[in-house]
């Protein structure tokens, strides 16, 4: 789970990191009063999912609370890179001296953690990463030994932190390092970790991604979800038990299996190109069940997009063979009835193939094309896609 930057910053200060959280308001009106709570000269930032505020117009400098008013009215309802704002951060407006980068994340390739910081931080950062990437510090992190006063000092000898700010520098990454481990978190990032007038460090941002696997042990995390802001298809797909996230595309995905999913995705945005541009509209995984049931489930989450132009379901029989697919799709086309309008295509492999492509073949459901293999396929469902715009 991501988390907004005020979410972000609510964890710093529970681990104390210095931080200064502001006031979120979702109302223009209540922007002059968070103004003045804040000292008066404030930063107004649009609280969204995604990078790039600042240079989208959704970060604004307010002299006084009236101007903050007309900054947040400028600020909430904006789209930002297909983010609808509901919330703004009313911040005070900071004395920065220096801006620094940092953040900690899962290092999957080498089944470890990493740290990465620069001492060039701020927006230009991904800039900073490859034209000067010797500017960027990469150290491993050891998850059986975590970040002590050794690891903290390697950090900052090897990220270059000024001299005079090093021992406040090691005494925040190791509350950083704290918020990572202690909050089951797979991403903290701080950009910019700014050097105030006064010579302190504050993390001016944040950003979170959180291990919803650990939920278990963290009730307090149920707090951070914004149901309001989620996508109402994700969200009627969580209350079904199915793992869907909403993309921009226009031929939705049914898969079982996640790196089969991912690869459909690839082969279909590949097709696409020979159609028009014609990209995934969707990420589904029925996992290893493909009952009726599951099958309707995912196809109502898919049809109710309307985006969506053609589906490409693409199963490997393994567990669940492909005769048990076939009588699942068969069954859900039965229990969607009328609601199902848009064309199938079906590609069936491994287990019992022969008896699944059998049995859908005598169906004969008018909207369902079988095609044999995984590129054929993802080139049809793009050609139906292409062919059935509006």
């Amino acid at each position: 789970m991501d988390l907004m930057e005020y979410q972000a910053k609510e964890l710093f200060a529970k681990h104390g990191v210095p931080v200064t959280v502001g006031t979120v308001v979702t109302d223009p009106a209540d922007a002059a009063a968070a103004a003045e709570a804040n000292g008066g000269k404030v930063v107004v930032k649009a609280q969204v999912k995604v990078g790039g505020r600042g240079k989208a117009g959704g970060v604004k400098l307010a002299q006084d609370p009236q101007e903050a008013v007309a900054k947040a009215e400028e600020i909430l309802g904006m789209d930002i890179k297909g983010h609808t704002v509901h919330r703004a951060l009313i911040a005070p407006a900071a004395d920065i001296a220096e801006e620094y980068y940092f953040s900690f994340l899962v290092d999957r390739a080498n089944r470890n953690y990493l740290c990465i910081a620069s001492i060039e931080g701020g927006v230009e950062i991904e800039v900073t990463a490859v034209e000067n990437p010797d500017a960027v510090a990469k150290v491993a992190v050891d998850p059986q030994v975590g970040v002590d006063d050794a690891k903290a000092d390697e950090i900052v000898a090897a990220t270059g932190f000024p001299a005079e700010i090093a021992d406040e520098a090691k005494s925040v990454i190791k509350s950083l390092w704290d918020v990572f481990i202690k909050e089951d978190a797979s991403l903290v990032e701080v950009n910019p970790l700014v050097r105030l007038g006064d010579g302190s460090l504050e993390a001016l941002d944040g950003k979170v991604s959180l291990d919803t696997n650990a939920d278990f042990r963290h009730e307090d995390h149920a707090a951070f979800e914004l149901v309001e802001d989620a996508d109402p298809l994700e969200l009627a797909a969580a209350e079904k038990g199915l793992n869907y996230v909403k993309l921009d595309g226009s031929v939705g995905i049914i898969g079982n299996g996640a790196g089969l999913v991912m690869s459909t995705l690839d082969v279909v945005a590949y097709a696409g190109e020979e159609h028009g541009g014609v990209k995934p509209a969707n990420f589904l995984d029925i996992g290893g069940g493909a009952s009726a049931e599951v099958m309707a489930n995912g196809l109502h989450i898919i049809i109710g997009d309307e985006q969506v132009r053609s589906v490409f379901v693409n199963v490997f029989g393994g567990i669940t063979s492909c005769d048990a697919v076939a009588n699942g799709i068969v069954g859900a086309l039965q229990k969607l009835g009328d609601e199902a309008t848009k064309p199938l295509v079906v590609r069936l492999d491994g287990n019992n193939v022969e008896e699944g492509r059998r049995i859908l073949n005598e169906a004969n459901h008018p909207l369902v094309t079988l095609v044999d293999t995984m590129d054929g396929a993802a080139d049809k469902a793009a050609e139906l896609a292409a062919a059935n715009r509006a």
